[in-house]
């Protein structure tokens, strides 16, 4: 069997960026199950709901939805069962100390396989407010606008 190379994304939570301001991100192993994995490598898996949880010195990913397998049969996993991140205990340390201050969270920016191996992209938080929200789409439309003029006038085309 050929062994594969390169990244090959599964899942994005593009609302996780719109929702929050984000401080620092880690990338981390997931423990999962062989239908798992076979469903992950279909494509299918949602993180909206999900979110990262330390207990006990170990980092667990929750409420993320990972759907059965079509072809499995009895040994089919939960599909929102708590998956074990795997981090360096230095890392689980420091992001337990600094989530215990309060006010930051830990959720999932982006699932996918890395040389073969799920990986799970996970973010140290800070929830944004209603206006931050409004903001930051002022700006972007802005830099949208910017962006659509400059090159309208360097195509050479008149409108």
């Amino acid at each position: 069997m050929v062994k594969e190379t390169g990244k090959k994304m599964i899942a994005q939570n593009k609302a996780a960026r719109h929702d929050y301001f984000i401080e620092d991100v880690y990338e981390c192993g997931l423990v999962l199950s062989g239908t798992e994995v076979k469903s992950l490598r279909a494509g299918r898996a949602s993180l909206i709901d999900g979110f990262a949880t330390i207990d006990k010195g170990e980092a667990w990913l929750e409420g993320i939805h990972i759907p059965e397998y079509n072809e499995g049969s009895w040994t089919n996993h939960t599909p929102r069962r708590k998956r074990k991140l795997l981090m360096h205990r230095r890392e689980i340390d420091k992001l337990h100390s600094i989530i215990k201050q309060g006010g930051l969270t830990l959720v999932p920016l982006s699932l996918y396989f890395k040389d073969g191996r799920a990986k799970v992209e996970i973010a140290l938080a800070k929830g944004k407010k209603a206006h931050d929200k409004r903001q930051a789409l002022l700006e972007r439309q802005a830099t949208r606008e910017v962006s659509r003029n400059f090159s309208r006038n360097n195509s050479g085309k008149d409108y």
